[in-house]
């Protein structure tokens, strides 16, 4: 089986390309792949038990990815996440951490630090 033992690396930001080149390149590691356009989009179609990790962007068109983990935690629902934003300020920083997220990563994220980030939070799964 591939890395991640059959979970799901869940990938939601609102930037098209963005999804696809992060999916391309977990999917080329061996890592299985979700990717999800919006945070009501991936909310409405998660299935928890198949989750290993989120990719959340920030800021997205109606939930931001801060909004995503406030409302995983209100159902009880604890998925490690990897925030990324391209607007890092320390206050963002602060309330993704508080959230849940186990990493907070900058666009342009680099490829061999988000695949580090990925595999630390399957870790922690």
């Amino acid at each position: 089986m591939g890395q991640g033992d059959g979970r799901v690396v869940c990938i939601v930001d609102d930037d098209a390309s963005l999804r696809r080149s992060l999916r391309n390149l977990l999917m080329s590691l061996g890592f299985h792949v979700e990717t999800f356009s919006s945070g009501e989009a991936f909310l409405e179609a998660m299935d928890r038990d198949r989750i290993g990790c989120l990719v959340l962007d920030v800021r997205m068109d109606g939930m931001s990815g801060v909004d995503v983990l406030r409302r995983l935690a209100t159902t009880g629902v604890a998925i490690p996440a990897i925030m990324l934003t391209a607007h890092s300020d320390d206050e963002t920083r602060r309330r993704s951490l508080e959230a849940g997220a186990v990493a907070f990563l900058e666009k342009p994220v680099r490829s061999d630090a988000l695949l580090a980030a990925v595999r630390a939070a399957l870790s922690t799964a």
